[in-house]
């Protein structure tokens, strides 16, 4: 859903002038990596004031780093905070049924065009799923309503589609870089998942906003950021190696948890309850879960730091593993708001460690450090999961500041990832959009190709003619080079087929009596809503050079033709307008 909101118009001097001057856009994306930096640090907070209410714990603790919680809180809170998430949800619904657009979905389709009012309806529903102890990663509200905020003020300002879609990715970057205490990271998730690309006029202010997201975060949120690591040792060249290994697992893991998701999902719903019941059942799963390790519970934020982690048996390690796997396909796929980021790089560090110490027993000579492969594995299995390889490699080096160990994470990630697009084909945004029936993969400006529907191209045509038509008058109607087709109807006016003039005049013709016997493409036509790339699929199909445009309903009376060669030229023209406005040669 998208809102308009003239009450942050800007004046129209003002717009002008920010319009004229590349330099403005950097003002705007400082702006909005301010407001992304506080909105982590205010998210964050309120989380951490929930867990610290309703799980009775210390004030300024993480969920996920308790060595227990309250078994009675642990099993009722995520149970009953699930059902009225799902009352809410049914209220909601009234109010607002269509479902909002992501940031991810916002560049491709709506040209960056996001609402404000429903990115603070998906922040609260993030905000209360992990306050209530769900498996699920606050990164999804802070970059939701992060770049709500900059689509706002970009509309605010009339900015052009790709200045429009740049200031969505500031305020994923702010969000990101300040979520994770990692500036670069924080950049190239906006290039890689939001905008789709690196362009030179996205740089400056991508980066500004990242920068400065992760200050006003660092210095408003009372607990630690990002990612914290342990001392490790020196990077072997078999490492490097291994590295490719657990890249390899990692895919395989990754694509495992988002069909669990979708499966979870399609099993609650196919029972036939509602979503208050829904929530519920997941919210119990997940206390009982943490009835055996508290790690389970929220984003798993916390367990990261958690000391506990890093001694822990390693019977108790695959535990954990396999039990925050599952309270994360649970959660998400009842309905609790929030994303996986988190998660799997808590996932992907325990794994890394278990991938270590099972390659020691198999090779004991290697000796492998757990902390380097913890941070191989997190990288890995987020980059699976959550996309952008640059971006999971950046996480890496700015929580390590180590080049060789950025490199076999490198190596991890690109592995991993071409694993995951060649098996799966999606990430996990991407993934549910395709559930519901999208077909994108990226955020590239895809919005425009559906803008350019047949309607909008074809040439409106208005001659028809009878498909009993006897082949002498249709001759003498139009002679050669009045017409190249015409579009033949039946006695009710519907479609019948298409009649080439130059076939009609040819010798062979002589024997026909009506034109009904030299009609084309009796069964393919194009239809008004139509975009560019479905109808050049049709072109192709039926190795037509013009097609007619009938009405998508029964009645089938035709409205106009396209040519293939109209329909290719209107593409390239649009596709290099498309392009000049990305490096802003307009």
């Amino acid at each position: 859903m998208v809102a308009d909101f003239r009450f942050i118009e800007a004046p129209q001097r003002l717009r002008a002038f920010v319009r004229a001057h590349e330099t403005s856009l950097i003002l705007l994306a400082a702006v909005i990596g301010t407001i992304g930096g506080l909105v982590v640090a205010a998210m964050g907070a309120a989380v951490l004031k929930m867990h610290e209410v309703l799980f009775a714990i210390p004030a300024g603790e993480h969920l996920s780093s308790q060595e227990r919680i309250d078994p009675l809180r642990a099993v009722l809170v995520p149970g009953i905070g699930g059902l009225l998430l799902g009352g809410a949800f049914l209220l909601l619904l009234r109010w607002r049924p269509a479902r909002e657009v992501d940031p991810i979905e916002a560049n491709a389709l709506h040209g960056g065009r996001m609402s404000f009012r429903g990115s603070v309806i998906v922040a609260l529903q993030t905000i209360w799923s992990s306050g209530v102890g769900a498996s699920v990663g606050l990164e999804a509200g802070y970059t939701q309503l992060a770049s709500g905020i900059g689509a706002s003020i970009g509309r605010g300002f009339h900015l052009r589609r790709a200045d429009q879609r740049i200031m969505v990715g500031c305020g994923a970057a702010a969000a990101i870089a300040g979520a994770f205490g990692a500036p670069l990271a924080g950049a190239f998730y906006a290039f890689e998942l939001v905008i789709g690309g690196y362009t030179p006029a996205s740089l400056t202010p991508v980066g500004v906003a990242a920068v400065i997201g992760y200050l006003v975060a660092h210095n408003f949120l009372p607990l630690s950021l990002g990612v914290s690591v342990g001392p490790f040792g020196v990077i072997f060249s078999h490492d490097l190696a291994i590295a490719a290994l657990i890249g390899m697992f990692a895919a395989l893991t990754g694509i495992s948890i988002m069909r669990g998701v979708a499966l979870c999902e399609a099993a609650l719903t196919g029972i036939g309850i509602g979503p208050p019941a829904r929530l519920a059942i997941g919210g119990l799963c997940v206390g009982l879960l943490a009835l055996v390790t508290p790690q389970v519970m929220s984003s798993g934020h916390g367990a990261l730091f958690y000391s506990g982690i890093v001694i822990m048996p390693l019977k108790m390690t695959a535990i954990v593993f396999v039990l925050k796997s599952l309270s994360s396909i649970i959660s998400l796929g009842s309905g609790f708001r929030g994303g996986l980021f988190f998660a799997t790089l808590f996932l992907g560090a325990i794994g890394g460690r278990l991938f270590a110490a099972g390659f020691d027993a198999a090779w004991p000579g290697l000796d492998l450090d757990p902390d380097i492969y913890a941070v191989i594995g997190m990288s890995a299995l987020s980059a699976s999961v959550i996309g952008g390889p640059l971006t999971m490699s950046f996480i890496a080096l700015e929580s390590t500041g180590n080049l060789w160990l950025t490199s076999a994470v490198l190596i991890a990630v690109i592995i991993s990832t071409l694993i995951t697009r060649e098996l799966f084909g999606y990430s996990f945004a991407t993934w549910r959009m395709h559930l519901r029936g999208e077909t994108i993969r990226s955020a590239a400006d895809v919005g425009w190709i559906r803008d350019l529907t047949v309607k909008s191209m074809m040439r409106h045509e208005t001659v028809t003619v009878a498909s009993t038509m006897p082949i002498k008058e249709f001759r003498e109607k139009f002679p050669l080079g009045s017409k190249t087709q015409v579009i033949a109807v039946d006695a009710e006016g519907h479609y019948a087929g298409l009649a080439p003039v130059a076939e009609a005049h040819t010798p062979e013709a002589g024997e026909i009596t009506h034109i009904e016997s030299i009609l084309h493409y009796k069964d393919v036509v194009l239809h008004p809503a139509m975009n560019i790339q479905q109808a050049i699929a049709v072109f192709d199909a039926a190795e037509a050079e013009t097609l007619a445009v009938v009405e998508a309903d029964d009645d089938k009376r035709p409205i106009g033709v396209l040519t293939e060669a109209h329909a290719m030229r209107r593409y390239a023209e649009e596709s290099e307008r498309r392009r000049r406005e990305v490096v802003g040669d307009v």
